[in-house]
């Protein structure tokens, strides 16, 4: 029974699953930092302050306070929508595209276009068998 165990554990796919989880969990943060700490200042600077955390459909605003309270807080929603949306973009340039550029294969060669000569050469070779 160990020993079955053993040897699902010690198959190619478990262990590349599982160096795939710790390389992807430690790049995860690489990717969280470079669309926090520089894509959204960037977005930032160019359109305002790129954080919609204080958007509230159907708040009242309290007319002591002044703030809006109540209402369904869709301001952190679309932080998140937004963050994934970079985050997905930032994976995809810099990860899929180069990637994909660097394992593709090698377009097939034309095929070879045959002389005048070849083709009157099978032309004779097909009649001749008639």
């Amino acid at each position: 029974m160990m020993s079955g165990f053993k040897n699902f554990l010690m198959r190619g796919n478990v262990v590349d699953l599982a160096v795939g989880v710790i390389i992807g969990g430690a790049f995860g943060k690489i990717v969280d930092s470079l669309v926090k700490d520089i894509i959204t200042p960037i977005i930032g600077l160019v359109g305002g302050q790129p954080d919609f955390s204080a958007i509230r459909i159907g708040a009242v605003k309290n007319a002591t306070t002044g703030v809006f309270e109540g209402g369904i807080a869709v301001g952190n929603f679309l932080n998140a929508v937004i963050g994934f949306i970079i985050l997905a973009a930032v994976v995809y340039f810099a990860i899929v595209v180069p990637m994909s550029k660097m394992t593709k294969p090698p377009a097939p060669a034309a095929p070879a276009v045959p002389t005048e000569q070849e083709l009157l050469t099978e032309i004779r070779d097909l009649l001749a068998r008639r």
